[in-house]
């Protein structure tokens, strides 16, 4: 069975991945995807199920398969084809969930305060795993253009954004979003579960 993710921001592919494989006993399911937090939110749901994974790169995209019930060889060349070592999950230590842009009561001293956390985060490199913005926190990767600088580098340093979609709707900012991927309060779920520390702010 083939899926075709593109375009769709997490956790969308994984959901959709799931509910496929839910109805087959054993079998491939090819799932399309055109970002690397969906091939690494895929290849976690997958392993952590027990299942078999290989991802191969194409020119625009990666077709990550999942192997249900037995393994096979894939006839696609080796050249295609990416080591899932490349995507593979560190410990998952903090999720860092952020509910609004400025820290505190007062406004105008809370958005100082808010860059100023940002960018200390990224000077002493002290990454959490994923960051969550919800509530008026979308605002810091949409809209807010010096939160939106620092963001892109904290992400090249590793760490996954996402934004709840439910707020970019509820803000009209669906359309602004400048840095991470769309996202839900699966997130927070999952963090409750799987990680060691869950921080709000």
């Amino acid at each position: 069975m083939k899926i075709d993710a593109r375009g769709l921001g997490c956790p969308k592919p994984v959901s959709l991945a799931q509910d496929a494989l839910a109805k087959m006993t054993e079998g491939i399911v090819e799932v399309l995807v055109d970002n690397e937090a969906s091939v690494k939110n895929i290849t976690r749901f997958a392993r952590k199920e027990g299942m078999d994974v290989e991802t191969i790169k194409e020119d625009k995209y990666w077709c990550v398969k999942i192997i249900k019930g037995y393994v096979c060889e894939s006839k696609e060349s080796d050249s295609l084809r990416v080591s899932s070592d490349e995507f593979k999950e560190t410990d998952k230590d903090v999720l860092l969930v952020i509910g609004t842009d400025a820290l505190g009561k007062e406004e105008e001293l809370g958005k100082i305060l808010m860059s100023a956390f940002l960018d200390t985060i990224r000077a002493a490199k002290e990454i959490p795993h994923t960051i969550f913005f919800l509530n008026a926190g979308v605002r810091l990767t949409t809209i807010d253009e010096e939160s939106i600088k620092l963001l892109k580098e904290i992400e090249s340093m590793g760490a996954e954004i996402y934004s709840c979609g439910t707020c970019l709707k509820y803000y009209n900012l669906e359309s602004e979003l400048k840095v991470g991927h769309r996202g839900s309060t699966g997130i927070i779920v999952e963090g409750i579960k799987d990680f060691t520390k869950v921080v709000w702010i």
